[in-house]
């Protein structure tokens, strides 16, 4: 049936008919037009339809109509519903947060060491999560070596910045604080000569300021600093400030903290919690990381490190034996060697004998006599000005009992590791070792550890030293296996610059993590799937569109 005012058309076959799809009034009139050539020929004319007639026929669509409007809808369909998933089932997600970087110069006495740690930038409780990156070990000695030529204290330190700055990335060097920390070597120099050790300290700082790091400065560490943060470093990596459990960062319970022991070359340092009020405000160290509020024992004893104690032993010795030649009794039997005499006193921990002729040199013979040693070692400490053991080390100076667990590091570790007494042998088990090890021939130890020869000859001493240091600061047999000697934990080498880069990024503001929105991977996987089907059904209606040919 045809819908009302409709065009119907009529072929007409045979030649000199109307020409095929034209509508002329000719063709009304049933007048042929001139022939061109043969075929079937169609002319429209305009029926009316009955007024009954069905609409259906009216909205009938092509096969090509009906293709296009279904995949048309298909893609309407799919793409509803990729948008409900997205803003139905989306949950809000917090993204990893940036890494931040720190790097800390720990300019000891003997040698400079760099350091470069990380956090992420939103940290735990005003603090950062700080691990160790980069270790490195500036060539040459320590800076308070640089008296004569002081920019080469600076120079010296531009292989390790250059292998920092290669680790950092560009876009974060103007955020990274960078910062230096002389110890006990140029405490001593700043007591010695003022000028001198200021002369290096800007010589490293010329350098330093240069660098595009955010250079914090370069100054003299306090030895009850250095104390304090050793203490952070080892409680932080051992996990007794801060540890993951069940799904989240707690505190351990305070009884867990151990206490920190550290030889250096100029200075040794103890710090622990004690079990009892600190009585001397000049020991105690506060301070906060966590959310938690910490206070210490800790002191410095400048002049007790390994370095400065040989020194002092020495010259202790030439004062009590005056002459050419000194018989050693902490060197073994058949070293020798010589030196100036006057690079003794150079130190301000020596004091000099008016007696004496600076301009000789000395002869030094071992002879191997660890008891002989012992009691000269002794000699070097003040046992007599405490007023009672109960609070009192040596010196007359103030500490409560140890008591704890302690980690032993630095010299400390390094001495007694040659020795291979790091497993937490029994006090005895190491006084043998000791003892026997300094009644060794130096041609026996010289032959048995090659290459080696430059410390070989101060293991008796520093290893009888470290004895003696330990009883002083109260060690006895029945508490002596609290004690572990490391070099690292956690896989952190133990000092001071951790603890200082953890106390410095509770300064450092922090930057809340980024929020994204996300689906469960289900939801994930159903969105995909129908954005591919909308994508197809609206390629595939574009193609019917444009190239399928109308029959």
């Amino acid at each position: 049936m045809l819908g009302a005012d409709s065009l119907h058309p009529i072929t007409t076959p045979g030649p000199g008919r109307c020409r095929q799809g034209v509508e002329d009034s000719r063709c009304a009139r049933g007048r042929p037009v001139a022939p061109r050539y043969t075929a079937s020929f169609t002319c429209f004319y305009k029926v009316t339809a009955s007024p009954d007639a069905s609409p259906i026929a009216a909205m009938a669509l092509s096969w090509k109509e009906r293709v296009f409007m279904a995949l048309l809808g298909t893609a309407t369909a799919s793409g509803l519903t990729v948008l409900v998933l997205i803003l139905v089932e989306a949950t809000n997600i917090l993204l990893p947060a940036d890494t931040k970087f720190g790097i800390v110069f720990d300019a000891g006495s003997s040698h400079t060491s760099l350091f470069v740690y990380q956090w992420p930038a939103d940290k735990e409780k005003d603090t950062g999560l700080v691990s160790q990156a980069l270790a490195c070990q500036v060539e040459g000695p320590g800076i308070s070596s640089y008296t004569s030529d002081p920019t080469q204290a600076g120079e010296s330190l531009k292989g390790c910045l250059e292998e920092a700055l290669a680790l950092i990335p560009e876009n974060q060097y103007r955020g990274t604080p960078l910062f230096l920390g002389a110890t006990a070597g140029m405490r001593l120099l700043s007591q010695k000569n003022s000028s001198q050790a200021g002369d290096i300290l800007a010589a490293v700082s010329g350098v330093l300021g240069q660098s595009p790091l955010d250079f914090w400065g370069a100054e003299i560490l306090a030895g009850q600093d250095e104390g304090a943060f050793a203490w952070i470093t080892i409680n932080y990596v051992l996990g007794r400030l801060l540890k993951y459990s069940s799904g989240e960062w707690i505190q351990p319970a305070e009884g867990t903290l151990v206490g920190a022991l550290d030889l250096g070359g100029a200075s040794t340092q103890i710090s622990f919690l004690p079990r009892g009020p600190i009585l001397d405000e000049s020991t105690r160290a506060t301070f906060r990381l966590y959310g938690a509020d910490y206070s210490i024992y800790t002191h410095s004893y400048l002049c007790f490190g390994r370095d400065q104690m040989l020194n002092r032993l020495l010259a202790a010795l030439v004062q009590s034996r005056p002459g050419a030649l000194l018989r050693h009794p902490c060197y073994l039997s058949g070293f020798q060697t010589t030196l100036p005499l006057a690079s003794l006193y150079e130190s301000p921990c020596v004091h000099m004998a008016a007696q004496l002729d600076l301009t000789q040199n000395l002869t030094v013979e071992g002879t191997g006599n660890p008891g002989a040693c012992l009691a000269a070692i002794r000699e070097l400490f003040n046992f007599s000005s405490c007023q009672g053991p109960e609070d009192c080390a040596f010196n007359g100076v103030y500490q409560p009992p140890v008591q704890g667990q302690f980690y032993a590091f630095s010299n400390f570790y390094y001495t007694f590791h040659f020795l291979n007494l790091t497993s937490r042998q029994p006090l005895r088990t190491v006084n043998a070792t000791i003892w026997e090890f300094c009644q060794r021939p130096w041609r026996l130890v010289e032959d048995s550890y090659p290459g080696q020869e430059r410390w070989l000859q101060d293991y008796c001493a520093s290893s009888l030293y470290i004895l003696t240091l330990l009883e002083a600061f109260g060690f006895r047999e029945e508490t002596w296996a609290n004690i572990e000697f490391q070099k690292q934990a956690g896989g952190t080498d133990i000092g001071w610059t951790l603890g200082y880069m953890l106390n410095l990024t509770g300064m450092i503001p922090a930057e809340a993590p980024a929020q994204w929105r996300a689906q469960s991977y289900g939801v994930w996987v159903a969105g995909v799937v129908f954005v591919v089907l909308t994508l197809t059904a609206i390629l595939g209606a574009a193609a019917v569109q444009l190239l399928w040919v109308q029959d």
